[in-house]
């Protein structure tokens, strides 16, 4: 079954950055600008060697490990109000760390990213958010 409908996935396609929001177990939520890729219904999102703070691991991972429902919002805003649009998908999300998934998402992530390809990111695990619902709203078109 397909969740996302066709103009969704466009959406998505063109969009370049998203906002993945995840929460602790207490249901403290955490949200973060990302770079993704869609598959089917998966969206990938990869740790990447930006400079971080050093320390445990990353809030996001924690927060998939302790409650992985997850979302991540893709919006486009204009000057023109009548161009507005947004697509939310959301799901439970799970840590990849290696395999052929895992490879295929970081492939595809640096086929959408440039700045992937000069990265040093096969060893860092991957967000996979399987899909189960979508909503948007506005103009989804180019």
């Amino acid at each position: 079954m397909t969740i996302l409908s066709q103009p969704e996935r466009d959406f998505l396609d063109r969009g370049r950055v998203g906002h993945l929001g995840t929460a602790d177990r207490q249901a403290a939520p955490h949200v973060m600008p990302v770079c993704y890729a869609v598959h089917e219904d998966t969206l990938y999102i990869t740790v990447d060697r930006k400079p971080k703070r050093a320390g445990p691991p990353l809030k996001r991972l924690r927060n998939i490990t302790e409650n992985p429902r997850a979302t991540v919002v893709v919006d486009r805003y204009d000057e023109t109000w009548a161009r507005l649009g947004w697509v939310v998908v959301g799901g439970a999300a799970e840590l990849l760390f290696d395999g052929v998934e895992h490879d295929t998402a970081q492939a595809m992530l640096r086929e959408r990213y440039p700045q992937y390809r000069t990265m040093e990111i096969a060893d860092l695990p991957v967000i996979a958010l399987r899909i189960a619902h979508s909503v948007s709203w506005g103009d989804l078109e180019e």
